[in-house]
């Protein structure tokens, strides 16, 4: 296609031509100093034409001579800067092949070539992500010393300038995520509080703060971090429920006394609080630090809206409540009839209540259901346990050695 209109651009030139020059009836003059020349218009004009070919070419040889020292520099400048761009490219595909003495050599050299050419000394970017690939390699290698050089030089020479801001949070992140690798905790939240608010929101930095946090034996900083990523779809649903319960557990367990117990719970999230499980927790824990009533009230709220807890929840609740019942009101009977009441088959709820009836002395019920809850193989063991020694305990209270020693002998052949 382009052959046929070279052509007919030629037989158009032709045509033209033809049509112009055809008929050769103009004279050109030039008079000098008493002489005269004519020549044809036509001969005039094709030397008028080759004359300005000529100057245009001599004019363009003349400055490619000119400029051939110029160009000849920048030539070398470029061939230096395609060998350092291939250097590095080579150092990627060493790291990533997890060949890390070559790598870093393969940044080394890419360095030099950058500093020993003084044009490419002015691109911070590429040397600041040199030095951060050699800061790799050297970690990957156990190389601290070289590797805190490396990563040192990489972020003063990302500050410089603003167009270096992603090498200077990339070196921030990666220095976060070695201190954890060398388990200090303390410089990787320093490094990540030197973050900026939108970088320190990322995904891969909530995850170093949540490394670092639980290495720092921070469970509630480290809990507000987990439901931030959660939040941002950082963990599948499943796994962030059981993280974030699991870090309320730390944070539980880490109070010593009831005051810090108390301060824990109060600076727990309203979705935690209001989690079944993590509400037990804190009752256990109320029941080991001597703070039954704090226990119970942590309780209440479940107690109140039972109804829309599941069948798994009102066994977690009913567990709970057992040990915080020292101190029951009567308040309390009222509540956990009508939980039984409502949810006549529920055999945690009647393991609750007998418990309650016998801490409140009323005997004779309770252990109807204390016999049931002991009897029923379904049941934790740890529940049929507590009921038979509380039956023991009931028994001994009435005189009857007998009866107290045969809950005793059941409860101790439960496995």
């Amino acid at each position: 296609m382009r052959t046929v209109i070279w052509l007919i651009l030629l037989f158009a030139v032709a045509v033209v031509a033809a049509l112009v020059l055809g008929r050769n009836d103009g004279l050109a003059s030039f008079y000098w100093n008493g002489w005269r020349l004519d020549v044809s218009l036509n001969l005039f004009l094709l030397v008028l034409v080759g004359s300005c070919f000529a100057l245009v070419t001599a004019i363009q040889t003349l400055h490619a001579l000119t400029t051939l020292p110029e160009r000849a520099r920048a030539w070398r400048l470029a061939q230096r800067e395609r060998s350092a761009q291939l250097a590095l490219r080579e150092a990627l595909a060493e790291f990533f092949g997890a060949r890390y003495g070559r790598a870093q050599k393969a940044a080394q050299r890419a360095l030099s070539i950058h500093q020993q050419t003084p044009e490419l000394v002015q691109d911070p970017g590429f040397t600041a992500l040199g030095h951060l690939l050699s800061a790799s390699s050297a970690h990957r290698l156990q190389d601290r010393r070289r590797r805190d050089e490396q990563l040192q030089l990489a972020l003063e020479l990302s500050k410089r300038s603003s167009t270096t801001r992603a090498q200077e949070e990339g070196a921030l992140l990666l220095a976060a995520e070695w201190a954890l690798d060398d388990r200090d905790a303390g410089r990787a939240l320093d490094l990540l509080a030197d973050l900026n608010p939108g970088v320190a929101r990322r995904t891969q930095a909530l995850r170093l703060k949540l490394q670092a946090t639980r290495l720092a034996k921070q469970p509630l900083e480290a809990l507000r971090t987990a439901r931030l990523l959660a939040k941002h779809q950082g963990f599948s649903k499943a796994a962030a429920q059981g993280l974030l319960r699991s870090l309320a557990f730390e944070a539980l367990d880490g109070a010593r006394d009831a005051d810090q117990l108390r301060a824990v719970w109060q600076q727990l999230d309203n979705v935690d609080r209001r989690d079944v499980v993590v509400a037990a927790r804190a009752t256990q824990r109320a029941a080991a630090l001597g703070a039954p009533e704090d226990g119970r009230g942590w309780l209440r709220p479940f107690w109140d809206d039972i109804a829309d807890l599941s069948p798994d929840d009102r066994a977690v609740l009913a567990e709970a409540l057992v040990p915080v019942l020292p101190g029951l009101g009567p308040e309390w009977l009222q509540r956990l009839e009508s939980a039984v009441q409502r949810f006549p088959r529920d055999k945690y709820l009647a393991y609750a209540l007998g418990h309650a009836l016998a801490e409140r002395q009323l005997w004779g019920k309770a252990c109807m259901m204390l016999e049931q809850v002991g009897e029923d193989h379904a049941m934790p063991a740890a529940a049929r346990r507590r009921s038979w020694l509380m039956l023991a305990q009931m028994a001994d209270g009435d005189g009857n050695q007998e009866r107290r020693a045969r809950c005793h002998e059941a409860a101790a052949l439960i496995q």
